[in-house]
């Protein structure tokens, strides 16, 4: 399945899938999102799980058994790799679109 499967990539995703990019369990996934951002993004447990069961269901994460009996490590798959790695490309496009357009209000400069 592509990235296609699970429509758009939300922020909830895309920060999922950039915490993947080193295997982790979904309370370490919380952590790492709010720790990559300061603490401006946290993700909840219903909001982490109902992802992680999209993205497995597209491919684009997998899933093994952890360490703990109850625990299950993630990790980005290739697919997981090219879906992040084209949202990357969207979001610079996007923040070059708005640099461009605000340069306007800041006397010409693109800060």
């Amino acid at each position: 399945m592509t990235v296609s499967a699970i429509e758009t990539i939300t922020d909830n995703v895309y920060y999922i899938l950039v915490s993947l990019l080193t295997d982790k369990h979904g309370y370490l996934i919380m952590q790492t999102i709010e720790g990559l951002t300061d603490g401006e993004f946290v993700i909840g447990p219903a909001s982490l799980y109902t992802n992680l069961k999209k993205l497995l269901k597209a491919g684009l994460i997998a899933e093994r058994p952890g360490e703990k009996s109850n625990q299950k490590v993630y990790s980005i798959t290739s697919s997981g790799i090219e879906a992040l790695r084209r949202e990357v490309k969207r979001k610079e496009k996007m923040v070059k679109l708005a640099r461009q357009g605000l340069a306007s209000f800041d006397g010409g400069d693109d800060k």
